[in-house]
């Protein structure tokens, strides 16, 4: 869900009092658990380290970024696989290919 384009974006105001003045050569990192921010222009070229729930992962804002949340570029989920029994019989037959492989390659 959008914000109302009469509200303007928003932008948490730590984050712009934290690089208010400063040029991101010389910034360090900036921690910050404030996924719903919009990337504004002044952010351009700083790297923010954004809290996906569990740790914190840095972001280097680029121009394509502008309008775009911090949180988008932090995913908090990590897929792992789709399982099932065809997965399985897969995974088995690849293992397998492997083996066979290392085999022929000690012989050789």
């Amino acid at each position: 869900m959008t914000r109302s384009s009469k509200k303007g974006p928003y932008v948490d105001p730590r984050l712009l009092k934290k690089i208010a003045g400063k040029k991101p050569a010389d910034t360090e990192t900036i921690k910050t658990w404030s996924r719903s921010s919009q990337i504004h222009p002044d952010m351009i070229g700083f790297t923010f380290a954004v809290h996906n729930g569990k740790k914190f992962i840095d972001v280097l804002i680029s121009e394509d970024m502008v309008g775009h949340r911090l949180g988008e570029f932090s995913p908090s989920k990590t897929f792992y696989r789709h399982g099932g029994k065809i997965q399985k019989e897969l995974d088995q037959k690849k293992r397998e290919t492997d083996i066979e492989a290392a085999k022929a390659a000690k012989t050789d």
